[in-house]
């Protein structure tokens, strides 16, 4: 019998991945500080700590159960953007990411505590976002939906009018690196639904060589 499912983050954008999946799980927000004030780190690795205190911090709670946790951070020239504390950060990140490249990086750990199998890794998406005025940048961050994002912005939401390119994984900017995750959960016997893996099986017999 597979494990229960376990999300160790309040994000409803994780929550609606997961969702959109098929997958059964509950949702224990980990209680973690998230402030990066002071790291040296590699950003990569820091995103990949916090991923995996939230992690660790709801396994002792749910002890025989497979725990995913994530943690989500922008990256502009060695710079980490978190999420921004008021709206005046908010514009301040905006401006600081116009007309420029940056990283998103998400960290995720899984954690099986009763069975002593962890895994930790993490996904990084390049985005541009299109130059941008003051006007715009005001408007958009007047309708609240930077004050919870890292990096000030959500690529599946209106922030998607402030993007040039992405290069990488969609998902992960939004919040987790679907196919990452979902191949390590397969690793703690947690599979998608049966009917995913029949439409797998499907799309094999369709696409098999033959004439045309």
């Amino acid at each position: 019998m597979a494990k229960p499912l376990v999300l160790a983050s309040g994000s409803p954008r994780r929550r609606a991945l997961l969702q959109a999946l098929g997958l059964t799980f509950e949702v224990c927000p980990a209680q973690v500080e998230e402030t990066l004030e002071g790291q040296t780190a590699a950003p990569a690795v820091l995103a990949e700590r916090l991923a995996y205190r939230k992690a660790s911090q709801v396994a002792a709670l749910y002890p025989t159960a497979v725990v995913l946790g994530a943690d989500t951070i922008v990256v502009l020239e060695g710079t980490i953007f978190g999420k921004p504390q008021d709206a005046a950060a908010a514009r301040t990140m905006l401006r600081r990411l116009a007309g420029k490249t940056h990283t998103v990086i998400t960290g995720f750990a899984l954690i099986a505590a009763d069975a002593g199998q962890e895994v930790v890794g993490h996904e990084a998406t390049l985005v541009r976002l299109r130059e941008l005025d003051d006007d715009l940048i005001a408007a958009y961050v007047a309708t609240g939906e930077p004050l919870d994002k890292a990096g000030a912005y959500a690529i599946q939401g209106l922030g998607a009018v402030l993007v040039e390119r992405i290069e990488g994984c969609f998902y992960n900017v939004v919040g987790l690196p679907v196919p990452r995750v979902v191949q390590e959960l397969e690793r703690f016997g947690l599979h998608l639904p049966a009917v995913w893996r029949d439409l797998d099986r499907r799309v094999a017999r369709e696409v098999q060589p033959g004439c045309g």
